[in-house]
C-alpha cells in the first residue's frame, strides 16, 4: 500500500489514549486491567459516570491538546457492560419480526440477518390476497371466503399431496398468482427500504442523531406491524403497504443498530488495552527512549496485526451474542404464536394476532435498550468551513448529501479490494438468503398445503437450530482454528443443499419413491434444521468480518453501503422467484434461481484477507478525515 508521507507519520490509532505519554503509561495499563478483571456488581453501576471517572483519570497527567478526540464531539468513552446489553435488547426486540413476522420481507436486516424462514407475513399477504382471488382454470370460481378461512388440509392418501389450482388476484387489472403477489411486495419493499437507507445514511453519522434515528425506526415498525390486526381480507393492499413500511423501519432501524458494533468494539478496554505496547511497561525500554518515529513502521506493522485479530474477534463474539439474543426471542414469539393458531384455528385472523404480538413485543423491549445504549455521538458535518445539518433545512441537506456521496462511497469502496470482494460476495448471498426463506414458506403453505401452525413449527426448528448454531460455530472456529471467512464458505457450503435437496424432486426415479426432493411436509423440517444452523453461523460472521474492514468513524455510512447492497440485490430475487411461479405455476422450478446466488459468493469469499482490509480501512479513514468532500486527492492512495 502507498500512502503520502505524512501520513506514514500518523499514528493509526484516533484513540485519546493512542498519544498519551510514556510516563503515566503504567498507570493506564493498571487501570485497563481493572476494567477487563472486573465483575462485581460495582462494576456495572451506572456505567456513564463510571466511564466519566476512568476517563479522567486515565486523561488526568495528559497533555492538553492530547485529550481531546479525533474531532468534535466524538464519544470515546470506554464501553460498558450496560451499553453492550441495550445492543443486545435491541436484538431481543427486533428480531421477533425478522423471524416470527417477515422473513425474507425484513429482507434478513440484521444485516444479513434474514436466517429463519419466517412464516406469517408472507403466509398472510398469500392467504389475503387467495381470499380476493379466483381460480384460473375458470376465471370465475373463489379460491377462499372470509378471513375463518382455513388453510388446505393434506390429502389423507399416503405418498400424495393434492395438486392445489393456481389461484391469481387481479391488481390493478393485471392477473398475478397469489404467492407471486407476496413476492412482488418483498421487491417494491426492498427497493423504498433501499431508498431510505441511502437517505438516512449522511443524518445518522451527524451529531447525536444515531440512537434518535434507531428508535424513530424501531416504534415506527412496531406500531405499523401491529395495526395488521385491523386489516380486513378488501383491504388486501394496504396489507401491502403495511407490509413494505414495517420491513422498511425494521431493515433501517438495524442499519442503525449494527453501526453502533464497530464502536462498541473499538472502545472496548480489551482492545485499547491491547493496543498500548506491553513492553512500554518498563521505564528502560527502548521503545520509551527511542525517537517515535524511528519505532513507528515497527510498531504499526504490530500493532496492526494485534488489534486487527483482536478487535475481529471481540466483534464476531458480541455479534454472536446479539444472535443469540434473537433466537431466544423468536423462540419465544415463535412458540407462543403457534399457541395462538392452535387455539384459535388456522384462519388468516389468527395470523393477523400473532403478527400484533410481533408488534407489542418489539414496541415493549425496545423500551430499555434505549435507556442502555448511549448516543455514541459523531462529528458535525461541516461544508466549506461552515457548520450544517444541525436544524431545519439540516435534514434535507443531509439527504441531498447522502445520495451526492453514494456514488463516491461506491468509488471509496472499489479501492480497498476487500471491501469490493466482500460487497460482490455479500450481493449475490444476500439475495439469495431474503429470497429463499419466503420462497419457502409459500412453497409449504402452496404446494404442501401445510397449515399456518405447521409453517410455524418449521420456524421453531429452525429457531432452536439457529441458537444451537450461533454456540456451535464459534466453538468450531476455535477447535478447528477457521477463519471468520472460511466459516463463512462452510456454511455457504451447507447453504447450498438446500436448493439442490429441492432440485432433486425433478428426478424420475425421486418422484418415483414420493418422498426426497421436497414431496412430502416433513421434510420441511429437515430443512429447516438445516437452515437454521447455517444461517446461526453466517449472519453473525458475514456482519462481523465487515464491521472490521469499513474504516473507522465512517459506520453508518458504510453499513449503509451494505445494507444497499444487500437490499438492492434482494429486490432482484423475488421477483425473479415471482415471474417464475407466474409463468409456470409451480415454485419448485425457482430453486435453479436460489442455486446459482448461494453458488456465487463461494470463490469471492473464499479470496478475502481481513489484515489487508483491516489495513485499508485504517488508511481510508485518515483520508476522509482530512478531506470530507472526498476530492481528488484520494486518488493518490493505492492498495496492494
Amino acid at each position: 500500500m502507498i500512502i503520502s508521507d505524512n501520513l506514514q507519520q500518523t499514528s493509526l490509532i484516533s484513540h485519546p489514549l493512542a498519544n498519551q505519554r510514556p510516563v503515566f503509561l503504567s498507570h493506564n495499563l493498571e487501570c485497563f486491567r481493572d476494567s477487563i478483571s472486573c465483575h462485581s456488581s460495582s462494576c456495572e453501576a451506572d456505567d456513564e459516570q463510571s466511564s466519566d471517572d476512568d476517563s479522567m483519570r486515565l486523561n488526568e497527567h495528559n497533555s492538553g491538546e492530547n485529550e481531546l478526540p479525533s474531532y468534535q464531539e466524538q464519544d470515546t468513552s470506554y464501553t460498558s457492560r450496560r451499553e453492550l446489553i441495550g445492543w443486545y435488547i435491541y436484538n431481543f426486540a427486533a428480531e421477533v419480526f425478522v423471524i416470527c413476522g417477515a422473513g425474507e420481507l425484513a429482507f434478513l436486516t440484521f444485516l444479513g440477518k434474514s436466517f429463519i424462514a419466517g412464516s406469517y407475513l408472507p403466509v398472510i399477504l398469500e392467504q389475503l390476497a387467495r381470499e380476493n382471488g379466483v381460480l384460473l382454470s375458470d376465471n370465475s370460481t373463489a379460491c377462499g371466503s372470509s378471513s375463518s378461512h382455513s388453510l388446505p388440509e393434506l390429502d389423507s392418501q399416503p405418498h400424495t399431496i393434492n395438486s392445489p389450482e393456481i389461484c391469481i388476484v387481479h391488481v390493478l387489472g393485471i392477473p398475478i398468482n397469489t404467492a407471486s403477489f407476496a413476492m412482488y411486495t418483498f421487491s417494491i419493499g426492498v427497493l423504498i427500504q433501499a431508498i431510505l437507507v441511502i437517505s438516512i445514511s449522511s443524518a445518522a453519522d451527524n451529531g447525536n442523531y444515531r440512537k434518535r434515528l434507531l428508535l424513530i425506526f424501531a416504534y415506527s415498525g412496531a406500531i405499523t406491524t401491529m395495526l395488521f390486526l385491523f386489516v380486513i381480507p378488501k383491504l388486501y393492499l394496504v396489507a401491502a403497504i403495511l407490509a413494505i413500511l414495517s420491513s422498511t423501519f425494521s431493515g433501517a432501524s438495524f442499519v442503525m443498530l449494527n453501526s453502533f458494533l464497530p464502536l462498541l468494539v473499538r472502545n472496548h478496554p480489551k482492545i485499547l488495552y491491547q493496543k498500548v505496547p506491553s513492553q512500554l511497561e518498563g521505564e528502560d525500554s527502548p521503545s520509551l527512549t527511542s525517537p517515535l518515529l524511528a519505532q513507528a513502521p515497527l510498531a504499526e506493522a504490530t500493532q496492526l496485526r494485534d488489534s486487527t485479530i483482536g478487535e475481529l474477534e471481540l466483534s464476531t463474539q458480541i455479534s454472536i451474542r446479539g444472535a443469540e439474543a434473537g433466537y431466544c426471542a423468536g423462540l419465544l414469539v415463535q412458540c407462543a404464536s403457534i399457541v395462538i393458531i392452535w387455539v384459535m384455528g388456522s384462519t388468516t385472523f389468527s395470523l393477523k394476532v400473532v403478527l400484533f404480538l410481533v408488534g407489542f413485543w418489539w414496541a415493549v423491549f425496545t423500551i430499555p435498550a434505549s435507556y442502555f445504549l448511549r448516543a455514541r455521538p459523531s462529528l458535525q458535518f461541516t461544508s466549506r468551513n461552515s457548520r450544517v445539518y444541525v436544524h431545519g433545512m439540516g435534514w434535507l441537506l443531509s439527504i441531498g448529501d447522502a445520495w451526492s456521496l453514494l456514488w463516491r462511497r461506491i468509488k471509496l469502496a472499489r479501492q480497498s479490494r476487500d471491501i469490493a470482494i466482500f460487497l460482490i460476495a455479500w450481493f449475490f448471498l444476500s439475495d439469495a438468503m431474503a429470497t429463499l426463506s419466503g420462497t419457502a414458506a409459500l412453497y409449504a403453505k402452496t404446494t404442501l398445503q401445510m397449515k399456518s401452525e405447521a409453517v410455524g413449527l418449521i420456524n421453531v426448528v429452525a429457531t432452536i437450530t439457529g441458537v444451537i448454531g450461533a454456540f456451535t460455530w464459534s466453538f468450531i472456529s476455535r477447535v478447528f482454528g477457521l477463519k471468520p471467512n472460511q466459516v463463512i464458505l462452510i456454511c455457504i457450503c451447507l447453504f447450498e443443499f438446500i436448493p439442490l435437496y429441492g432440485l432433486s424432486g425433478f428426478l424420475p426415479i425421486v418422484k418415483s419413491w414420493g418422498f426426497i426432493g421436497l414431496q412430502r411436509p416433513w421434510e420441511m423440517y429437515v430443512l429447516g434444521f438445516i437452515y437454521g444452523f447455517v444461517m446461526g453461523g453466517l449472519t453473525s460472521y458475514c456482519r462481523s468480518l465487515f464491521g472490521e474492514l469499513i474504516p473507522p468513524g465512517f459506520e453508518v455510512a458504510f453499513f449503509a453501503l451494505y445494507a444497499i447492497t444487500d437490499k438492492g440485490s434482494s429486490a432482484f430475487g423475488p421477483a425473479i422467484v415471482g415471474a417464475i411461479i407466474d409463468k409456470y405455476g409451480d415454485i419448485r422450478p425457482a430453486f435453479w434461481c436460489l442455486a446459482v446466488l448461494i453458488g456465487i459468493p463461494g470463490p469471492l469469499i473464499w479470496s478475502l484477507n481481513v489484515k489487508r482490509g483491516k489495513r485499508d480501512g485504517q488508511a481510508l479513514a485518515k483520508l476522509l478525515n482530512e478531506n470530507r468532500e472526498l476530492d481528488p486527492e484520494l486518488s493518490r492512495v493505492s492498495y496492494g
